[in-house]
């Protein structure tokens, strides 16, 4: 029997006009956005539909934004198809979108969560600014050296030959100068606000330790493989803890999805904008296929079977 994952978007794959089609297509999705609304305080659909994009950027709107369209493409999906995964995992905030489309977190909670999460963090970025940067093709044994010399950290293991890395502005300078002396094929600095995953959000995580310890979770109906630990998790204090852990620490994602692979994975649905998932597969590991799951046509061909 096929074995199947689900994969969840993480930040930086908004886009003006993203869930417009699902809303106006599936009465599960239009659902999702009406509740996101109510929630939030703020039309969040006009955002997500119409922009533009330097509003829908900030950490505090994009993740409530992502959040909300990948669970209206999955609810449609959802109304379209019955799929039973093996696992779920999300990249970054994504592992909080899994842990709702898990039944883990009610989506009124979830949106919540991770509304205030985004608060923390931008409030942390404030106190503690920092960037981060996107170094192609280096040995990560060397990128870690150059991170331990220049005080910068590893944020993200995302593929093969795709390290982040992330610290104070001065400390991400000096490394990226570094690894690109050292011969990476290109370094690119990344379109956020602060210093995310390094230990610049270490006093942030205790914040958000508090929302997470008032916050019901209930067990998810499909194991979580968490980006702390690369390691499939239903145990929902473990499972609090980790997304504790990843506010401050390195995203396994090469290694999350090599575990769920090893498991006997062979067919990944891609849930949410942006398709950057899909991307980082061909790379780790080219013969798994990837179903991308972001629009009205997508959801019509699932059915369509």
């Amino acid at each position: 029997m096929e074995r199947i994952a689900f994969l969840f978007a993480g930040q930086g794959s908004q886009s003006v006009g993203m869930g417009k089609d699902l809303y106006e297509s599936f009465p599960a999705s239009k659902a999702v956005f009406d509740t996101a609304c109510a929630v939030l305080g703020f039309d969040i659909r006009q955002l997500c539909f119409e922009g533009p994009l330097d509003k829908l950027k900030p950490t505090v709107i994009s993740q409530p934004a992502i959040v909300t369209t990948t669970i209206a493409a999955f609810e449609a999906c959802k109304s379209a198809r019955a799929l039973t995964p093996s696992f779920g995992a999300g990249l970054s905030l994504g592992e909080y979108t899994a842990l709702i489309a898990a039944g883990a977190l009610s989506l009124e909670d979830g949106i919540k969560l991770v509304k205030r999460r985004g608060e923390i963090m931008e409030a942390a970025a404030r106190k503690r600014p920092g960037k981060m940067a996107a170094i192609i093709d280096l040995p990560l044994e060397k990128i870690r050296e150059i991170c331990r010399k220049s005080g910068a950290a590893v944020a993200n293991l995302n593929c093969p030959g795709q390290v982040i890395i992330s610290g104070t502005p001065e400390s991400v300078d000096t490394a990226k100068a570094q690894c690109q002396a050292a011969g990476a094929k290109r370094v690119l600095e990344l379109e956020v606000s602060g210093g995310f995953h390094s230990p610049l959000m270490f006093e942030a995580s205790g914040e958000l330790k508090n929302e997470l310890e008032a916050m019901h979770m209930s067990a998810p109906r499909f194991p979580i493989v968490s980006n702390y630990g690369a390691a499939a998790e239903t145990r929902t204090a473990e499972i609090k803890q980790n997304l504790v852990y990843q506010m401050y620490s390195e995203v396994r994602w090469e290694e999350s999805v090599r575990s769920m692979l090893a498991q006997g994975v062979t067919t990944f649905y891609e849930f949410g904008p942006g398709r950057v998932l899909k991307g980082l597969m061909r790379k780790i590991d080219a013969d798994a296929q990837v179903v991308t799951i972001e629009k009205k046509d997508d959801i019509l061909k699932l059915a369509a079977g």
